[in-house]
């Protein structure tokens, strides 16, 4: 069987194989940083909502679960309630777990654990 070969050569500078290959690896790497921050930008929303336990993350919750679930009003006030009281007991929670980790730390350390406590939450230090 005859070999078919393109009548046009390859442009010089794909002719080096060394450059070729560069080249290739380059586009590819391009090729998948381009996709990575596109799924980053598009998973950022979902990764970062509001807890349910925050006044915006709870509606949210309450929205999802009354559409996917079909509640009735009288379920979605129920769940409004339950939602609010889990999302007091759990503000406790952190809240005595933080005091807790106050009384062992030095004054250096409470500093540094609020910095801490404040970049997992997002806020400016």
């Amino acid at each position: 069987m005859p070999t078919v070969t393109s009548s046009r050569p390859a442009p010089a500078f794909l002719q080096n194989q060394r450059t070729a290959c560069i080249l290739t690896l380059s586009v590819v790497f391009l090729c998948g940083t381009v996709v990575g921050a596109v799924a980053m930008n598009l998973g950022h929303k979902t990764l970062h909502r509001a807890p349910f336990w925050t006044d915006s993350g709870r509606e949210l919750s309450i929205q999802k679960l009354q559409k996917e679930l079909d509640l009735t009003a009288d379920q979605t006030e129920q769940l409004r309630t339950i939602l609010d009281d889990f999302g007091k007991y759990y503000q406790g929670v952190l809240a005595s777990g933080k005091t807790n980790i106050f009384r062992i730390l030095d004054d250096n350390q409470k500093r540094k654990f609020e910095r801490l406590l404040n970049e997992a939450q997002g806020k400016p230090h």
